[in-house]
């Protein structure tokens, strides 16, 4: 069984322009779990109390935004092993 430990986050050492203004200075944050090879994704709280999502090696890309109640349930699924990782 693979599990999942959630850490701490720091401040992201990149701040790309998502091509939205909140997204652009947004407090971008990544586990400090993360590896140095950049395969992971970071986290900034949304304008609206949601969460927006991104790939580190792409900061300048798509962002993912989730309301409150669908990152709530994703962390759930993560937390009881809901997903194949």
């Amino acid at each position: 069984m693979n599990s999942v430990v959630v850490g701490e986050f720091l401040p992201s050492d990149s701040s790309g322009d998502a091509g939205a203004e909140s997204r652009a200075i947004a407090a971008w944050r990544k586990s400090t779990f993360s590896g140095p090879t950049g395969e992971c994704v970071e986290v900034a709280p949304a304008a609206d109390g949601g969460v927006m999502v991104r790939d580190s090696k792409n900061p300048g890309g798509a962002v993912l935004a989730f309301t409150t109640g669908e990152w709530r349930a994703f962390l759930a699924g993560v937390r009881n092993a809901e997903f194949d990782l």
